[in-house]
C-alpha cells in the first residue's frame, strides 16, 4: 500500500517511494565494473606477457655492457680474445647496434599493423634470439661488429610496437600505470643480468669457452623460446580476440576515443603524417626524448665498468653491484606510475623532478671524492634516468591522434631516442674513467637542455586540449566508430 501511486502522489517528493528502474549512477558503475573484468582478462593475456619478454629483451640489450668486465682478472675478458680492442672499438661495438635500430624503428612499429602483433612480434624475438647466441661465436673485432649491427636491425620495433599495441586496447588516461609496470619489469633486468653475469662468470673455461661467450648463448637461448609462445599467445585486437565474451568486448571498444588507432584503419594515411609533422609538439617531444636518451642513459651502457673503477670491488662483486641501481627503478617507477594513474601527481611535474634529481646527482658525482657516496650517487641517478621515459610516454601518445599518426610518432620519437647508444657510450668512454667527469658534465648539459623540452611540450600539450575542450581526452566514446 505504501508504494501505491496515489499515496506517492500525496507524500513529498524526499518522502515518495523509490523507483525499482536502476538509476543512471547504478548502470554507470554496471559498466565500470565490466570494463575493469574485460581489461584485467587483457592485462594477464596482453600486458604480463610483453612485461616477461621486455625483461627477457633488456637482459639481451645491457649484457654487452656485462661482458665488458667479465673474467679481466683471468685474462679472458672480451675486448683482449678479440683483439685487444682499443677503446674507441669498444665504444663502437655498443654503439654500431643502435644504428639499425633507429633508422627501422618507424617502419618497424607499422609493420605490427600490416602484418597483426602476434607474427611481427614472434619474428621479431626469433632473429633477436639467433642473432644474440652468435654474438658469444665472434673472433674479431669485424665479427662483434657485425652482430652487433644485425641484432639492432632484428630488435627494431620492439618496444615502441608495444606501446602502439597497447594504444589498440586502452585509452590513454588508462596506460601511466600499465605503461610504468610494463617499463619497470623491463628495467629490473638489469637486476637479473648483473645476477646472470656474476653466476655465468664462473663457468669461464667450461667446454673451452670463456665466460662472456657463455653470457651470450644463454641469455640468446630464451628469446627463442618467447617467440613459439608470442605466435600461438598473444592477441592481437579487441575485435578478434575469444577470451572476451561479446559484453566484456564493447565495453573496451566502447571505452576507446574515436581517434584511437583501430584494427579496421588503414595502415598508412599520407594526411595524417603531414599532421604529425606540423605538430607543434612534434620536436619538443623529439628534443626530450633525445636529450634525456644521451644525457640521462648514457652511464647505464657502461655502468658495471663505471662501478668497477671506483675501486671498491673486483670485476665478479662489481656486476652484483649493478643490481641495486635497477631494482631501485621498479621501486621508484611503481610507485610514480600508480600517483599519476591515480591523478594523484602530474606526469610533467614527476618528469622535471627526476631530472632535477638526476642533475643533482651528477653535480655531486663531480664533487664528493669518497668512492660509496659516488656509489650511492651513481645508484640515483641511473634509478631516475632510468624512470623518466615510461613517465612521459602516455602523454607523448595521447598527443598523437590517428592509427598512421600514432605508429609514426611512437616508432620516430623512440628512433630518436637511440642516439643514447650511438653518442652515450662514446660520452662515457673508459678513456674519461675513472673520473668520469667530462662524462658528468656532459649529462648535466644535456639533462638541463631536457628540462627545457619538458616544459615546451607540456605547454603545447595544454595548449591543445584547451583547444579541443578536452573532449577526446576526457570523455569515453559513445560508438566504437573511430577515425582511420
Amino acid at each position: 500500500m505504501a508504494n501505491s501511486p496515489e499515496l506517492s502522489k500525496e507524500l513529498p517528493p524526499s518522502e515518495r517511494a523509490i523507483s525499482p528502474v536502476p538509476s543512471d549512477i547504478e548502470r554507470q558503475n554496471e559498466d565500470d565494473a565490466l570494463l575493469k573484468a574485460a581489461h584485467r582478462k587483457v592485462d594477464k593475456r596482453l600486458l604480463l606477457w610483453y612485461a616477461f619478454v621486455y625483461l627477457i629483451m633488456r637482459i639481451h640489450v645491457s649484457n654487452i655492457s656485462n661482458s665488458a668486465i667479465i673474467n679481466l682478472e683471468s685474462g679472458d675478458g672480451i675486448r683482449r680474445q678479440l683483439g685487444n680492442l682499443s677503446s674507441q672499438q669498444w665504444g663502437w661495438a655498443l654503439s654500431i647496434f643502435y644504428y639499425p635500430y633507429m633508422f627501422l624503428e618507424p617502419l618497424a612499429t607499422l609493420a605490427l599493423k600490416k602484418f597483426n602483433p602476434n607474427v611481427w612480434m614472434s619474428r621479431i624475438m626469433l632473429t633477436w634470439g639467433i642473432i644474440s647466441m652468435c654474438q658469444g661465436a665472434t673472433q674479431d673485432y669485424a665479427g662483434i661488429l657485425a652482430c652487433r649491427f644485425f641484432l639492432g636491425a632484428a630488435e627494431a620495433g620492439f618496444y615502441p610496437g608495444v606501446l602502439y599495441h597497447l594504444s589498440f586496447w586502452y585509452r590513454t588516461e588508462r596506460l601511466p600505470l600499465r605503461i610504468g609496470f610494463f617499463y619497470a619489469c623491463g628495467m629490473f633486468s638489469g637486476t637479473i643480468s648483473g645476477l646472470l653475469a656474476y653466476a655465468i662468470s664462473f663457468m669461464n673455461g667450461a667446454g673451452g669457452l670463456a665466460g662472456w661467450r657463455w653470457l651470450f648463448i644463454l641469455e640468446g637461448m630464451p628469446a627463442i623460446f618467447c617467440s613459439v609462445v608470442t605466435y600461438f599467445f598473444l592477441p592481437n585486437y579487441p575485435e578478434t580476440v575469444v577470451f572476451l565474451d561479446e559484453t566484456e568486448r564493447q565495453a573496451v571498444l566502447d571505452d576507446l576515443p574515436k581517434q584511437a588507432p583501430s584494427m579496421q584503419a588503414k595502415t598508412f594515411s599520407r594526411a595524417q603524417t603531414v599532421s604529425l609533422f606540423k605538430d607543434p609538439t612534434f620536436i619538443p617531444f623529439l628534443m626530450i626524448w633525445i636529450t634525456h636518451g644521451i644525457g640521462g642513459w648514457g652511464i647505464s651502457f657502461v655502468l658495471p665498468t663505471v662501478i668497477y673503477e671506483l675501486g671498491i670491488s673486483n670485476t665478479a662483486i662489481s656486476q652484483v653491484m649493478t643490481m641495486p641501481p635497477f631494482t631501485l627503478v621498479f621501486v621508484i617507477l611503481c610507485t610514480l606510475a600508480y600517483l599519476i594513474h591515480t591523478s594523484r601527481l602530474s606526469p610533467w611535474i614527476a618528469g622535471l623532478a627526476v631530472e632535477l634529481t638526476q642533475i643533482i646527482c651528477y653535480i655531486l658525482l663531480i664533487t664528493v671524492k669518497n668512492a660509496v657516496a659516488k656509489y650511492i650517487f651513481v645508484m640515483i641517478a641511473t634509478a631516475a634516468s632510468q624512470s623518466f621515459f615510461a613517465l612521459m610516454w602516455p602523454e607523448r601518445i595521447r598527443a598523437a591522434k590517428g592509427t598512421t599518426t600514432a605508429g609514426l610518432a611512437i616508432g620516430i620519437t623512440n628512433a630518436s631516442c637511440q642516439l643514447m647508444g650511438i653518442v652515450g657510450p662514446q660520452i662515457y668512454q673508459p678513456k674519461f674513467g675513472p673520473t668520469y667527469r667530462v662524462s658528468y658534465i656532459c649529462s648535466i648539459g644535456l639533462l638541463s637542455a631536457c628540462l627545457a623540452a619538458v616544459g615546451t611540450s607540456w605547454f603545447f600539450v595544454r595548449r591543445g586540449d584547451e583547444g579541443v575542450g578536452g573532449e577526446e581526452e576526457t570523455t569515453a566514446s559513445p560508438s566504437t566508430g573511430r577515425a582511420v
